[in-house]
């Protein structure tokens, strides 16, 4: 059974004399420096002198220091850069200050996992995850709550490294809601199968094909675009709140008997086997080879092709029209 941590049954007392340094001040390192910092903790901001994110930080009432001499002073080292940037960053900018008894931290385990970066023996190697995007994990903390996160550790050095970890889980808020441990393996694998198959790859393919099909069989695209996209989200809210069995507790009778008897019609057997192949590209490292190799060749623009596919999609034209309708001042 999972193991789970709750606000009381962690303190702040193994970090609180410790200084933290967030290096990354995108949307996650934002929030969770926040928070770190409104919890009384020792924060800095690590950020390169160009950096767009330094005005932000500053604006925000945090200390800024180059990477390099964010890492050098610190005793835990949160890296919140992006995945593809962590291992040039930590070889050139962390590694030569990684002195014996500090901590790497982060927020995701691929680096790790696959060895991307390869810490030495002599610290402490841990991961708090917030399952949540960071503007929510911020605004759930301002509202007294906040977002629950896994937490691993791979490396315990100095006997505190759990300690450490969950310290830092409070700090952001996340023991409010409740702490689940894990490992790096498993955060990684998990977390890339859930973007690909169901929330971000699935959830976007599927939207697609659905107004498709409603679009090709003659119907108006602006009324398939309410029924496959937008009332997606009225539908995944009741999911996350109530359940699956819960959702369909709160539709209509009608809706309840066509979804309970078409929809795995729909996404069937056959469709689980490519989830599968998708897990095993994921599990035998495929995956993460490929991402490599495609960033090296490409950079941001590794994605660009994709995106301007779905951009030039009749769903966007429509839904940007659309999304006025509701959202008037972000879409105008």
């Amino acid at each position: 059974m999972v193991k789970k941590w709750n606000d009381n049954d962690v303190t702040l007392d193994s970090i609180k004399n410790q200084m933290i340094a967030v290096i990354g001040y995108g949307i996650q390192g934002r929030a969770q420096a926040n928070n770190l910092k409104d919890s009384g903790l020792n924060v800095v901001i690590g950020l390169r002198k160009d950096g767009n994110s330094r005005k932000i930080a500053q604006a925000d009432g945090h200390k800024i220091m180059e990477v390099r001499d964010a890492a050098k002073a610190a005793d835990i080292i949160h890296i919140l850069i992006p995945d593809m940037e962590q291992a040039d960053t930590y070889k050139t900018e962390i590694a030569p200050y990684l002195a014996e008894n500090k901590a790497l931290c982060f927020s995701h385990g691929a680096s790790i996992h696959w060895k991307w970066i390869e810490p030495p023996s002599n610290v402490d190697v841990i991961m708090v995850a917030p399952k949540g995007p960071g503007q929510r994990v911020r605004e759930l903390f301002q509202e007294g709550f906040g977002t629950p996160s896994l937490v691993a550790v791979y490396q315990d050095h100095t006997g505190t490294a759990l300690n450490r970890v969950l310290s830092l889980a409070k700090g952001i808020g996340s023991t409010r809601p409740g702490v689940l441990e894990t490992n790096f393996k498993e955060e990684v694998e998990t977390d890339w199968f859930g973007e690909q198959v169901d929330l971000c790859g699935g959830a976007h393919s599927l939207i697609m094909k659905a107004f498709e099909t409603l679009v090709e069989a003659g119907y108006q695209p602006e009324v398939a675009y309410f029924e496959c996209l937008h009332e997606m989200k009225l539908i995944v809210d009741l999911i996350q709140k109530y359940g699956l069995t819960g959702m369909y507790t709160r539709v209509s009778e009608t809706a309840r008997y066509g979804g309970l008897t078409k929809g795995p019609r729909v996404i069937d057997d056959a469709t689980k086997l490519k989830m599968k192949e998708v897990l095993s590209e994921i599990q035998s490292g495929q995956f993460a080879n490929e991402w490599v190799s495609s960033y090296k060749n490409k950079g941001k623009n590794a994605f660009q092709g994709y995106m301007q596919d779905i951009e030039s999609h009749q769903i966007e034209t429509v839904g940007k029209e659309m999304r006025k309708m509701m959202w008037p001042d972000e879409n105008g």
